[in-house]
């Protein structure tokens, strides 16, 4: 009977033990994982603006090769998500769907490119952003969802400014969308689950007809330009539209000051 108590007391020390070094390594490994900063990640965000993206690789949902360097020419908007997040990305991927909806409405269905890219590599593969395209309802939209390694996810990272870090949720990160220019360069940070619709349409307006590029007509370029000066933002239906008002005005003044100016010349040469 002494020797099963010992026995017992013996296992029961040894489970204990266990546990302890167990718990012990759990917290270890807490303190020397780097904690997520929102103040620290929002500055690293913003000082990449002006960045150049260099030439990443990465593989979209039909096993296909596509690098950065085939979306340049148009402005681009890049989402960073994890595909086992079960909440937080898919509500920021249907807001941006949303938003991006209204851009298109306003500048036209091929005016800008979207990508999706995994940065979780061990799991966002090609199948795995497929199926997340699918049920955030963007399949048809004309996204790109990208999948990739891990260097080439450290240096897009730091080329967009964006930091994660490994948490009990998954990943901690700062929720952004980036806009880049034609040329892929960082032109603009887009901040949360949900935002107005003004921080991505506004800075796609600026890119898509603000900048013209050399080879443009000028006519299509004056097109152009008075777009992107009639383009107004309707707050109450949170949309896009053309004012023909402030185009009709343009024209009324500009006659005004044509008739205006041709009775002073006729004056001029009559004196």
């Amino acid at each position: 009977m002494r020797k099963i108590i010992l026995i017992c007391g013996l296992l029961l020390h040894m489970v204990v033990a266990s546990s302890a070094s167990a718990i012990s390594q759990s917290i270890s490994a807490s303190a020397a994982a780097p904690a997520f900063d929102y103040d620290q990640a929002l500055a690293v965000s913003q000082s990449a603006l002006g960045n150049e993206l260099d030439n990443h690789a990465f593989i979209d949902t039909d096993g296909n090769r596509l690098t950065l360097d085939q979306l340049r020419g148009k402005p681009l908007v890049v989402s960073m998500v994890f595909t086992s997040c079960y909440q937080i990305c898919p509500m920021t991927t249907r807001h941006l769907s949303k938003m991006v909806e209204k851009a298109r409405k306003a500048l036209g269905e091929d005016s800008f490119n979207v990508v999706v890219i995994g940065f979780d590599t061990a799991v966002d593969t090609p199948d795995a952003m497929r199926f997340f395209a699918a049920k955030q309802g963007v399949s048809d939209k004309g996204w790109r969802l990208l999948s990739t390694n891990e260097q080439t996810i450290a240096a897009l990272s730091e080329d967009l400014g964006f930091q994660f870090y490994p948490s009990s949720n998954g990943f901690d990160h700062l929720i952004q969308a980036t806009v880049i220019d034609a040329e892929g360069k960082v032109y603009r940070q887009v901040y949360g689950q949900v935002f107005d619709t003004p921080l991505l349409v506004d800075p796609l307006i600026e890119l898509v007809l603000g900048r013209s590029p050399p080879e443009q007509p000028l006519l299509a370029n004056l097109v152009d330009k008075i777009k992107l000066f009639c383009t107004t933002y309707d707050p109450v239906r949170d949309g896009y539209y053309f004012d023909y008002s402030l185009f009709l005005g343009m024209l009324i003044g500009g006659s005004i000051i044509l008739f205006a100016g041709t009775i002073v010349v006729r004056g001029w040469h009559r004196s």
